[in-house]
């Protein structure tokens, strides 16, 4: 059991601005080994997760989070239902899990991704570090070869999300 003195734990209700960078839809080329974890609960009861990279996240401001899903996805699903769902990841040695309520974004125009679009709204976010230990990554994963494919759909993704967000603030 770890002692209340070694864990150490903030709250937030906007990104803190490291959680912010990576999700700022810049640099993504850098970012392709970071992954997230989108927890959601079905009307079962069931928790499922979907894995998302930095080319299906874009923080358009400091208290909200587009995502772009699959619109066949069993996550798409929950949120286009409840909208709740948490967002877990790894940054700066920290564990974050971020609870976020989720609306439809409208799709941005010249949009032909066949993606379904949300926005999510903090409601809380939690960081956990312990001080014995390093956290030095979460779930990571590497692009094959030819990967430049992968990037530019994640550009075109996330210039789409960034045209619906901004789109949705009107």
């Amino acid at each position: 059991s770890v002692s209340r003195r070694q864990l150490e734990q903030d709250v937030f209700d906007e990104w803190p601005p490291a959680a912010r960078a990576l999700f700022d839809g810049s640099a993504l080329a850098s970012k392709t080994g970071f992954t997230a974890s989108l927890l959601t609960a079905g009307a079962n009861g069931y928790v499922r997760t979907s894995l998302l990279g930095v080319g299906e996240l874009y923080a358009p401001d400091s208290r909200t989070l587009c995502i772009a899903l699959w619109p066949q996805s069993r996550a798409a699903g929950v949120l286009t239902q409840s909208g709740r769902a948490a967002l877990t990841f790894v940054c700066e040695d920290a564990f974050y899990q971020v609870q976020l309520q989720f609306e439809p974004l409208a799709s941005a125009s010249g949009d032909d991704s066949g993606l379904a679009h949300f926005i999510g709204f903090i409601d809380n976010g939690e960081t956990q570090r312990v001080r014995y230990a390093r956290l030095t990554g979460g779930i990571t994963f590497e692009l094959e070869e030819g990967s430049g494919a992968v990037l530019d759909r994640w550009e075109r993704q996330i210039e789409h999300l960034k045209r619906a967000a901004a789109a949705a603030r009107l």
